[in-house]
């Protein structure tokens, strides 16, 4: 069963991803689609904020990728093995060049999370068992988040 949340402002939406971030241990592919501003990157920046990376954050849309390391990271590292986080943003871009960017080495390492927007662009290249979240849009504040069953 799908879980889903309904978030009235930026706040609540950031704070649903401090929330997951608490879950992650790494090696996790969180996939989020949506339209444009439906709260994808308000999202990404709760979830590395709870992952303890230094703001500011912004989507890489133009840059396709930034890597994060969690500080303090030796903390990250030993209680959850988590390494660095990248984060990809695949709305002007295909696979191919997802690819050539090292997205399977990134991919193999077990201690990287992974996070990417606009994820449905790419879906031939992403594993089954990746986390899908869709954000709908449902007012000017007002959000709908669905955590899709694998």
């Amino acid at each position: 069963m799908n879980k889903e949340f309904i978030t009235i402002n930026s706040k609540q939406t950031k704070k649903l991803g401090e929330f997951l971030a608490q879950e992650l241990r790494g090696g996790e592919i969180i996939c989020l689609d949506g339209e444009l501003g439906a709260g994808k990157t308000t999202f990404t920046q709760g979830l590395l904020k709870g992952l303890k990376i230094e703001g500011p954050y912004t989507s890489p849309t133009f840059l396709i990728m930034k890597q994060y390391q969690p500080h303090p990271s030796p903390l990250l590292i030993k209680e959850r093995g988590i390494i660095r986080v990248y984060h990809f943003d695949a709305y002007r871009v295909g696979a191919q060049d997802i690819l050539n960017l090292g997205f399977e080495e990134i991919l193999s390492n077990p201690k990287n999370i992974i996070i990417i927007e606009w994820a449905k662009r790419i879906k031939e290249i992403i594993p089954a068992d990746a986390i899908r979240i869709e954000f709908k849009w449902l007012g000017e504040n007002k959000r709908k988040i669905i955590f899709k069953n694998k």
